[in-house]
């Protein structure tokens, strides 16, 4: 039986519909409550105040109805309180809410385990380490990268403009703003950071996207090789094979190759962080799929139990190898969340939507190209788009808040990445119709700047 706020309850020609200008009375009271109580440590976009949602729906507490094109930062997949996760989260529920999987034994975190070795892009055998977040599972792939090596090999290289969380260890590997670091010193030690290959604002200056690769891996090999650490020191390299904070960056195919030869030849481990990326976000299971690479060890979270607190490690299984006792937690691998995550996985394959992803993706990209005519920078792989606002020079311009205030007003919750993109990242299951309306506002609301 559905839950009762499936989205397909709803009108799908009725949304947006706004009842009250945003923000209204009853988010204001909660909004002015929050602030009471919640240490305001992160940003928030605008003031939409959550009540429900239904599928890529989502409702504020005054009954304004919103396109969700965010998707709750990447993470509902299968959309809001899709009757198969919902359902599978109730029997789960019903027959026990935990028993740490670190310390015991239980089913249906192994049938998870064996789903994911099955999509994961790695040859050979897979194992997993379950985690409860995108960071902690960052913050486990550098213990196992250094203990595979057993302490030989302390280095981790990152790339500038990542973000791979704000806890110790992956805060040290994030890059993308200085906020994320101040005040937090000293940091993880033993990371370098180098060059990401921006096609747009590429930091070598070359104008064609693979050639701008090619000038990447040359600075690793020139001036961190040869000039700062032997390769035979280095544990990982760690890449978003699309980066996300940092402005849904598609690098040049050619780069990933290219990395992927470099650590196979100097004994590297290659780390992917697919935490936004993974899950059918860019119409592959895993982003890094799209450029003919195969990683040795992948770290994901967000999509992964459509909302569930949950994430995995996977990778080969002889790499997968700490020493028992080395790497534990109380909550990987919580069987509710397990249950959830294996609906979602269900949901992606029975509804077919990595291809509707890739394919959705393609029109949005096309529609935005072909209004925008090069005046920003439309880029992005199936529901993962970007749209960089570029100023007269090309440089990123500053009126994202704006823009993004702008289109929340009409209906349209869309948020932004790096200094000055609009991420468009919407559930999966957002239906082709309602997801150009989020195209249509958005293009409406950059006309108007």
């Amino acid at each position: 039986m559905p839950p009762k706020w499936h989205w397909t309850q709803v009108d799908p020609d009725k949304v947006p519909s706004m009842r009250v200008e945003p923000p209204g009375p009853k988010a204001l009271e909660i909004i002015r409550r929050d602030e009471a109580v919640l240490m305001q440590s992160f940003v928030r976009w605008y003031p939409l105040v959550v009540a429900r949602g239904y599928g890529p729906v989502v409702e504020d507490v005054d009954g304004n109805l919103y396109i969700d094109y965010n998707a709750g930062i990447a993470v509902t997949a299968t959309g809001h309180a899709h009757p198969k996760v919902v359902e599978a989260i109730r029997r789960q529920s019903e027959l026990f809410l935990h028993y740490s999987l670190t310390d015991f034994y239980y089913e249906v975190a192994v049938k998870l385990a064996e789903k994911l070795v099955s999509i994961a892009p790695i040859s050979g055998q897979k194992k997993v380490f379950f985690t409860n977040s995108g960071t902690e599972s960052i913050e486990g792939l550098v213990k196992i990268a250094r203990g595979y090596f057993k302490g030989q090999r302390p280095y981790i290289m990152a790339f500038y403009g990542a973000f791979h969380g704000r806890t110790y260890a992956s805060m040290s590997l994030t890059a993308s703003k200085p906020v994320h670091r101040k005040y937090f010193s000293p940091v993880m030690p033993n990371v370098i950071h180098v060059p990401y290959p921006h096609p747009v604002h590429c930091p070598f200056k070359a104008r064609d996207p693979e050639e701008c690769g090619q000038y990447a891996l040359e600075f690793i090999d020139e001036w961190v090789f040869k000039r700062l650490v032997s390769p035979d020191e280095v544990a990982a390299v760690l890449i978003e094979p699309i980066q996300g904070e940092g402005g849904y960056v598609v690098p040049p195919r050619g780069f990933m190759q290219g990395l992927r030869k470099m650590t196979k030849e100097n004994g590297i481990l290659l780390a992917v962080d697919e935490v936004q990326t993974g899950f059918g976000r860019t119409g592959r299971w895993f982003a890094v799929e799209h450029f003919g690479v195969e990683p040795d060890v992948i770290a994901t979270a967000k999509a992964i139990a459509s909302g569930l607190p949950m994430g995995a490690i996977i990778g080969r299984a002889d790499v997968m190898s700490l020493p028992k006792g080395a790497h534990a937690n109380t909550f990987g691998g919580n069987p509710v969340a397990a249950a959830a995550s294996l609906a979602t996985i269900e949901v992606i394959e029975e509804e077919g939507l990595l291809e509707h992803a890739a394919k959705l993706g393609d029109g949005i990209k096309k529609a935005l190209a072909e209004e925008l005519k090069g005046r920003h920078d439309v880029r992005g792989l199936g529901l993962m788009i970007g749209v960089e606002l570029l100023d007269e020079g090309r440089k990123p311009a500053r009126h994202l808040d704006e823009v993004l205030t702008r289109s929340f007003k009409r209906g349209l919750a869309v948020i932004g990445a790096g200094l000055s993109t609009v991420r468009i990242a919407p559930p999966l299951v957002i239906p082709e119709g309602m997801a150009m309306r989020g195209v249509e506002i958005l293009l409406d609301v950059l006309k108007a700047h």
